[in-house]
């Protein structure tokens, strides 16, 4: 590669880019990370065209001739009834598949505090006050539409999530080259909305908890945390045996969390992030060998993405319009205003005006490869609200009620429209990135890792965070 290839900007060369490069915000990580965070894309991927195949396929019986067998499928009631779990097949859904998803939310969570990108300050200080805004904005822009009407306006927190296997998917159907730096801060503020929602559910909608099954929970939950953290004690590198005790002990702790009354997605997140994240000796650690949160998230995420996530989508986006009039009366709806406003125009606003806040407070710079813009489509990407804004949707109206529709309708209407807006300026961008990605393969030495993030081993070991040289 010359050092006067036209193809390529000065500011990306290594020479031009170590000057104040650890002030840089939406850097691409360790190499480590890009294959880790590479590898969970690709099956949110699959899981993200998967779902929006379910919520199409339920839009489309729910608005056919046949539409009363899908409401009669999803309101079919199973379960023990002495045990408060004779739910309807839509409640199963949201209450028991979705805590899969939470429960990999937790690892992640903990993947990230132990071993990510959050576990440095200078590293999660943007990703983590992106997402912070990506929240308020929204949740502001909604209570502001519906301040004058008490019975909307518990839905406030509906705009504030984002759904990264739709967002995923929607890169790959427009054939998107976003670099690894962006990607990344995608994920990562994905993470951290998650744990902003999953913390507005534990809060705002849980009602008349019930103290002594939740005090109950505590037994079950703390010999599944002790059994986790001695995991190679007891189970060596047995993961079957790990299974056997492990899953029995999460499913009492669901079911006591949700007899409890609190929404037993929240008890999936407890679950995951109480299993022990085990740091490789790359990032500092003493083991080499995969840990039980490797191992779980390696056998549970297919689960997630391939089967609970798209369920839940079939069982809660199927919505009758009421043809063109009923589309065209809710969409005009408060309900349905404050929720498109917030995700397509708030997260964006949230995100970006966050990042620069950031920037400016701290003397961070955005990272001379990218402009504004990029960050924009990005946020544009985080306003794709889909499976936890379905669920803060049913938490928080009644169901079948006018308002639970209109806020479905919303939901659908602003994915869409955040996904459009992010296809056509990513596309428009897909040249740059096409150039940054041949950057970030080179390989001239042709050890396995391209040069690009050896180099930035290189400057990250040159200055230390305690300033040592």
């Amino acid at each position: 590669m010359s050092a006067h290839d036209p193809t390529v900007h000065p500011e990306d060369h290594p020479e031009n880019r170590s000057q104040n490069h650890r002030n840089d915000t939406l850097r691409r990580g360790s190499y480590r990370e890009v294959l880790r965070v590479g590898e969970i894309l690709r099956k949110e991927t699959v899981g993200g065209l998967l779902l929006v195949a379910a919520a199409l396929v339920a839009i489309v019986w729910a608005n056919s001739p046949f539409a009363d067998s899908y409401f009669a499928l999803r309101d079919l009631e199973v379960g023990y009834e002495p045990w408060h779990l004779k739910l309807s097949l839509g409640a199963w859904a949201a209450d028991g598949l979705l805590a899969i998803f939470f429960f990999l939310v937790g690892l992640e969570l903990k993947r990230e505090f132990v071993a990510g990108d959050l576990r440095e300050f200078r590293k999660s200080v943007v990703p983590i006050t992106a997402a912070v805004g990506g929240v308020l904005v929204p949740a502001a822009i909604y209570a502001a539409i519906n301040l004058s009407d008490p019975e909307t306006s518990g839905g406030w927190a509906i705009p504030t999530a984002t759904d990264i296997a739709f967002a995923v998917a929607v890169l790959a159907i427009i054939g998107s080259h976003l670099p690894t730096a962006l990607r990344l801060f995608l994920l990562t503020l994905a993470v951290v909305d998650d744990l902003l929602a999953i913390t507005i559910i534990a809060v705002f909608y849980s009602e008349d908890v019930s103290v002594q099954p939740l005090l109950l929970a505590l037994i079950p939950f703390a010999l599944y945390l002790f059994l986790a953290q001695k995991y190679r004690r007891f189970f060596g590198l047995k993961a079957p045996a790990a299974w056997l005790v492990l899953l029995p002990l999460g499913a009492v702790v669901w079911a006591l969390v949700h007899e409890a009354g609190i929404h037993a997605t929240v008890a999936g997140v407890l679950l995951g992030f109480a299993v022990p994240v085990i740091r490789s000796r790359a990032e500092g650690g003493p083991s080499a060998g995969p840990g039980l949160a490797e191992i779980f998230e390696h056998r549970f995420r297919p689960l997630s993405a391939g089967f609970a996530v798209p369920v839940f989508a079939f069982f809660s986006a199927g919505v009758a319009v009421g043809g063109w009039e009923g589309l065209t009366s809710a969409l005009s709806a408060p309900v349905t205003l404050g929720i498109v406003a917030g995700l397509v125009l708030g997260k964006p606003i949230g995100i970006v005006g966050a990042t620069w806040l950031v920037t400016k407070l701290t003397r961070a710079r955005l990272d001379p490869t990218f402009q504004w813009i990029d960050l924009v489509g990005v946020a544009l990407l985080a306003g794709i609200g889909f499976t936890v804004s379905l669920l803060i949707a049913e938490l928080s109206f009644a169901p079948g009620s006018l308002a639970g529709d209109q806020a479905k309708v919303a939901i659908l209407t602003a994915s869409v429209l955040a996904a459009t807006l992010a296809s056509v300026l990513l596309r428009a961008r897909n040249r740059r990135y096409r150039e940054i990605e041949r950057l970030e393969s080179v390989d001239a030495d042709h050890d396995g890792i391209p040069d690009v993030y050896e180099e930035d081993e290189v400057r990250e070991e040159e200055v230390r965070p305690d300033g040592r040289h």
